[in-house]
């Protein structure tokens, strides 16, 4: 089957005070979306990539692809206003019937595992969530206060979020609301039930510069990635 991966790269850098967008940062000479890019690559020869750029980046989008990728593997379109608007962009491109990875650009650290341990899954069930367990204790805020929640029901969701396109492709035909924050939750306003995946601890995603301080570390033990 054809696979396609849709890495959104929309943010412009507000959360970091920088004038850079965190996916354009540089980890070890290279930006960080040198690393999500290459992974995906990696994973299967066969895989094609919609890059979701922030229209003002879209050039050094480009600049990236030229320096170190085949640009006939490579798509690039414009981001949206939220993510769900620029996931729905990257989307608009696929035609074909064929399994979708929806991955934020700013997490560097995905691994060849994790993506086909997703296709795998979504293969057989038509989705493929990834998670991890929560290490902290967890409350939620209520009408009178806030109240403890058992840590193990919990679970802290990642990207590739992966799905066959017979689901995605209508799911992001809905109109859009605020608490869709990920498409785990567009396909569930959808009416249709969520396959959840092993994530991976090192598949962090890069907000704060206390990020870019452990994703430099993790290259140092990790120069596989590189």
């Amino acid at each position: 089957m054809k696979k396609i991966a849709v890495i959104v790269a929309g943010g412009s850098g507000t959360r970091m005070n920088n004038e850079v967008p965190k996916q354009f940062l540089l980890l070890k000479g290279k930006p960080v979306l040198f690393y999500t890019i290459n992974s995906f690559l990696k994973a299967y020869d066969d895989l094609k990539i919609i890059l979701v750029l922030p229209e003002a980046h879209i050039a050094a989008g480009q600049e990236i692809i030229d320096a170190f990728f085949d640009y006939n593997r490579i798509q690039i379109t414009a981001g949206g206003r939220t993510r769900f608007h620029s996931v729905q962009n990257g989307l608009a491109m696929i035609t074909e019937e064929s399994m979708i990875f929806v991955h934020d650009g700013v997490r560097p650290f995905i691994t060849k595992q994790l993506i086909q341990r997703c296709y795998a899954a979504a293969i057989e069930t038509g989705s493929a969530v990834p998670v991890i367990d929560s290490k902290d204790s967890l409350r939620m805020i209520t009408e009178n206060g806030n109240e403890a929640l058992e840590r193990k029901n919990v679970k802290l969701v990642q990207t590739p979020q992966t799905f066959h396109s017979k689901i995605l492709l209508p799911a992001y035909s809905i109109d859009y609301k605020d608490k869709y924050t990920d498409e785990a939750a567009v396909v569930e306003a959808f009416g249709l039930k969520i396959n959840l995946v092993e994530g991976d601890e090192q598949n962090i995603k890069i907000t704060q510069k206390i990020d870019l301080i452990i994703a430099d570390n993790l290259l140092e033990d990790t120069p596989v990635i590189s």
